[in-house]
């Protein structure tokens, strides 16, 4: 399997790029502001064609390239429906300080002429990869999770966690349509129960791996130590 990823625009999220192998279709996993250009590199470094766009959650750090990148490669954006609506209108999901970086400019968002959406536990099959839509609701309404197979170097998944899951951490709340209860419980329902081996690439930092989170995560071990999902209220980054 190929995996790519860089960190794009003023917000540094990540952006992957998922493939079976160079010379091959490929999807692109959360194309955030500035994306397009490092995009570009690593399709025409490798010889990929994307096919699909998938976002793990509505905001604007994560999709502000969707439009742009799908027309490119004429692929097909994927997103929850608890979602959908902020690729129109991404100021509903903002923070002051994020949305205070937007004032003045002219940016308008429309949705790509090819959207599809996810429901949890949805399997799709796209470039050639088995993928696994875990619905993940807490740090927006419409927040999921990819899994795929990789079954290399001892690693039997690979997850794109978007901004449930940091090393060390775990997405804040405190936004619109986010709810710390309900983020809880997408962690405890979602993220205990997976293998220690499946590797965590977030949509924010450097990567991780579930055992070491389920080891070392204060947010993990509070959720392992009480009921699931009724775990103490704690702070998100």
């Amino acid at each position: 399997m190929f995996i790519a990823g860089f960190p794009a625009g003023p917000w540094g999220t990540n952006c992957y790029l998922v493939a079976t192998g160079p010379g091959t279709e490929c999807v692109v996993v959360d194309p955030g502001k500035d994306a397009a250009p490092g995009i570009e590199e690593v399709v025409r470094e490798h010889r990929l064609k994307p096919v699909a766009v998938l976002l793990t959650h509505g905001h604007i750090d994560h999709m502000w390239s969707v439009t742009p990148v799908s027309g490119t490669y004429d692929a097909t954006a994927w997103i929850h429906p608890g979602d959908r609506h902020l690729l129109t209108d991404p100021m509903a999901g903002l923070s002051p300080e994020s949305a205070q970086m937007l004032l003045g400019g002219k940016h308008t968002f429309t949705e790509p002429d090819d959207v599809r959406e996810l429901a949890d536990g949805q399997a799709l099959g796209l470039a050639g990869l088995q993928v696994t839509v875990d619905h993940t609701p807490g740090h927006t309404e419409g927040s999921v999770t990819f899994r795929t197979p990789y079954g290399e170097q001892g690693v039997s998944e690979v997850m794109f966690s978007g901004d449930l899951l940091f090393a060390g951490s775990i997405g804040r709340t405190d936004l619109p349509g986010g709810d710390h209860p309900t983020m809880l419980r997408s962690l405890a329902a979602k993220v205990l129960p997976l293998a220690d081996d499946v590797v965590v690439l977030p949509g924010h930092g450097e990567q991780t791996s579930i055992g070491r989170e389920r080891a070392t995560n204060p947010f993990l071990q509070d959720l392992a130590e009480n009921a699931p999902g009724t775990g103490p209220v704690t702070r998100g980054l």
